[in-house]
């Protein structure tokens, strides 16, 4: 499992993302309304559209709110109209980082990025200067309560997974994109809770960072994940456990 993955899987652990609901919310309603945009109003035809609107659900979104996220998405409503970029960059000891944004205004969204990336040690970087180093992913964390390993690989690999990490009190499994749906259906036949389940960019290789360039790279993340246009940051960096969670906390 690649040092963001632990990082991420800390946060979980700590509910960040449940202390952060308002801005939580928005970054889930732009999901709904560029996958309504792109592939239409209907979930059962539009993959992306159903899993952002069963992610919504998840996380506590009104029923009233994402029906109104569809409806601006496939053009029912009028709204702001958001583009999808991915910037890419550098931070501290070469670490390689990717920003996913949904953003109705591009000059705002990278001024506020460039801001990030130069208070911590990093830069922005040329398109294609690090997506390479990317492949896209299905995750979906699990409790280690909720089933023995064991049980898990028997369900999920059946299923089409490609691979199973465990981290700390958590499961991670691995799918590629194709086959993310039937696995995740597959736990949920299984009466398998999910902490999480999403479509991620996954480092194909990692930066060791220790000390201040760790804190540095924790710090922008966390930067970024406030920011409303952000919807994912990636990174490939690996630090320590012990540190990452002392850091993290």
């Amino acid at each position: 499992m690649s040092g963001h993955s632990k990082w991420h899987n800390i946060k979980l652990r700590k509910g960040k993302q449940d202390a952060q609901r308002s801005n939580l919310f928005t970054k889930l309603a732009r999901e709904i309304i560029i996958a309504a945009r792109d592939g239409g109003g209907n979930p059962d035809a539009n993959m992306r559209l159903r899993l952002a609107m069963q992610k919504a659900r998840e996380k506590g979104m009104p029923q009233d709110t994402i029906k109104r996220a569809v409806q601006r998405g496939s053009g029912e409503l009028e709204g702001a109209q958001y583009e999808d970029v991915v910037w890419e960059g550098y931070g501290p000891g070469g670490v390689a980082i990717l920003v996913s944004c949904f953003t109705d205004n591009r000059n705002r969204t990278v001024a506020e990025l460039r801001v990030i990336f130069s208070r911590n040690g990093g830069s922005l970087g040329e398109s294609g200067s690090v997506a390479w180093i990317f492949d896209q992913k299905g995750m979906i964390a699990i409790d280690k309560t909720e089933i023995d390993e064991d049980k898990l690989m028997e369900i999920a690999l059946d299923a089409g997974a490609e691979d199973i990490d465990s981290e700390g009190d958590i499961y991670e499994v691995t799918t590629a994109v194709s086959d993310f749906p039937q696995v995740r259906q597959a736990l949920e036949d299984a009466k398998v809770k999910v902490i999480e389940a999403e479509l991620a960019m996954i480092p194909k290789n990692t930066v060791s960072i220790q000390g201040k360039e760790a804190s540095q790279v924790l710090r922008m993340m966390d930067q970024f994940d406030e920011l409303d246009d952000v919807q994912q940051a990636y990174a490939n960096f690996d630090i320590p456990e012990d540190e990452l969670e002392a850091l993290a906390g």
